[in-house]
């Protein structure tokens, strides 16, 4: 964990796994950009492969064709790749779902510590509301843009203290008060178990060994296609073009869902923004 920052606002740090690999870079170019770019090297290294290997390949199978043992060894490469790279798959969208829920639940949980404190009497209710605006309007217009460049932000520490030195120094005077202050009391702490899950998240994605597995055993998978000896050279262009393609798109697809806080397809703000204008701006 690194600092990157420091100021009155807080601290930004920037966590540096040993566990992941760093991929971030392709966040930072359009995604549709990034496709033809995984596609377009793809294909090329496929078609580099085919040509340099072919005269190589025929020599090798000589004046009997071996397609049928090289057809058996193709299929269980591409077997076992597909079932690998879909498995990647399925934890990178499950991630991005718990993620994109856990969101919904802290701002359910900010709604309502804000309507919990809006029953507090002046000034404690006056200061408490306004600690919470202030939190939720810079996580959206400050710590989000931070989160997209996998920068965990906790420059909203000091708001949060804040509200919560003076949440403590309230004393309730009746019994319905001190009801209502430990139910207060509680839902802060969940907001801040939620806020921390969230802080983990930003910088989450797949191991570096299950990445070193993603791209050789799409090399290895495309290297096993090169050894069909084939008379039509058309017919080994195009099928090596699509699997190349398919290959290329499998990548781009885990790059794309590796970390849920980065890149086109990525989770935002939105019910921050409808719990800031909806419940604390005077909404419903």
């Amino acid at each position: 964990m690194v600092p990157v920052g420091d100021g009155a606002a807080g601290t930004i740090f920037v966590f540096r796994g040993t566990g992941s690999m760093n991929v971030y870079w392709v966040y930072d170019i359009p995604n549709g950009l990034f496709w033809l770019i995984s596609v377009g090297v793809s294909i090329a290294f496929g078609l580099a492969g085919m040509f340099a290997m072919r005269s190589w390949v025929r020599r090798l199978h000589g004046g009997h064709s071996h397609n049928d043992i090289v057809s058996v060894f193709f299929a269980s490469m591409s077997v076992f790749y597909g079932v690998a790279v879909g498995l990647f798959a399925l934890g990178a969208w499950q991630t991005y779902s718990d993620v994109d829920s856990k969101l919904a639940l802290e701002s359910a949980t900010l709604a309502q510590l804000y309507r919990d404190v809006s029953h507090y009497p002046e000034p404690a209710r006056a200061t408490l509301q306004g600690d919470l605006r202030v939190y939720v309007r810079r996580l959206i217009d400050i710590s989000w843009p931070q989160f997209r460049r996998g920068i965990v932000d906790t420059a909203n520490n000091n708001t949060l203290n804040t509200f919560y030195n003076c949440l403590a120094d309230f004393q309730p005077a009746t019994e319905t008060q001190n009801l209502m202050h430990g139910e207060t009391l509680r839902q802060f702490d969940r907001l801040i178990e939620l806020r921390q899950l969230r802080l983990q998240s930003v910088t989450v994605g797949l191991p570096r060994v299950m990445w070193v597995l993603v791209i050789v055993g799409a090399i290895a998978t495309l290297a096993s296609s090169w050894f069909f000896d084939t008379r039509s050279l058309t017919v080994h262009f195009w099928l090596t073009v699509l699997l190349s393609a398919l290959l290329g798109m499998m990548i781009h697809l885990l790059v794309t869902m590796d970390n849920p806080f980065r890149g086109d397809y990525s989770v935002g703000p939105d019910s921050f923004e409808m719990l800031y204008h909806n419940v604390m701006m005077g909404g419903t």
